[in-house]
């Protein structure tokens, strides 16, 4: 069950299935485009997605991720304004589309709903704050390290990083290279304070991240 549609009765769940999409996207295809109209709010099924601006310069500079289960493209859903960033596949996704015109009076009509809708915002809110202070860093190290911190802090466990994402996907997010990314690693998991497992990172030492990251410390 989708968390933010759990509140709503059965007759409406299977409303809202009729008049609902799913589409599928390869990796790199575009889901949602910068300064389009809303038309629907959207979950991610399955996959991994990346939502994404551009400098005045044209660089591509990542602003979130969006994990199965979670929706997106809620901030036109509710003001009807353009999609303020662009939502790329970073991995194979099915993403279920509800048309806007069905879901804005159940965020009027549902307490509970609007509820949790507010309470995404806010995380985002306060997820952009904390990528936009990492922008302002300097030392790229401590880019890093202030990137696990953030996706540590939301993970399911603090100590493991699920799906962690590529050098290249954390590069877009920092504003540097992928090469500089892939040094950093090389540093950290020298120093034992990441260490790979498959497709998660295991924090091993979360607290030297966070000193790196606060600006306390300046090497593993």
């Amino acid at each position: 069950m989708l968390p933010l549609l759990r509140s709503l009765p059965l007759v409406t769940l299977a409303e809202l299935a009729r008049q609902s999409q799913v589409k599928s996207y390869n990796k790199r295809e575009v889901v949602l485009n910068k300064g389009v109209a809303p038309q629907h709010l959207c979950f991610l099924l399955e996959g991994r997605l990346q939502g994404v601006d551009f400098t005045m310069d044209g660089k591509e500079v990542g602003t979130s991720f969006v994990d199965p289960l979670d929706f997106f493209g809620e901030l036109g859903a509710v003001d009807g304004e353009l999609h303020p960033e662009t939502v790329l596949a970073i991995a194979k996704s099915r993403v279920l589309m509800i048309p806007r015109e069905a879901i804005r009076p159940m965020l009027i009509a549902m307490p509970a709903m609007a509820e949790a809708l507010v309470l995404r915002l806010s995380r985002k809110l306060r997820v952009a704050h904390e990528q936009r202070r990492i922008l302002g860093l300097a030392n790229p190290l401590q880019k890093v390290c202030a990137q696990l911190t953030i996706l540590s802090r939301h993970a399911p466990s603090s100590d493991t990083i699920p799906d962690m994402p590529t050098h290249q996907e954390l590069a877009i997010m920092i504003n540097a290279s992928r090469e500089t990314v892939t040094r950093v690693f090389q540093l950290l998991q020298g120093k034992g304070l990441v260490l790979r497992d498959g497709n998660n990172l295991k924090i091993q030492k979360i607290t030297i991240l966070r000193e790196i990251a606060e600006g306390q410390r300046e090497s593993p």
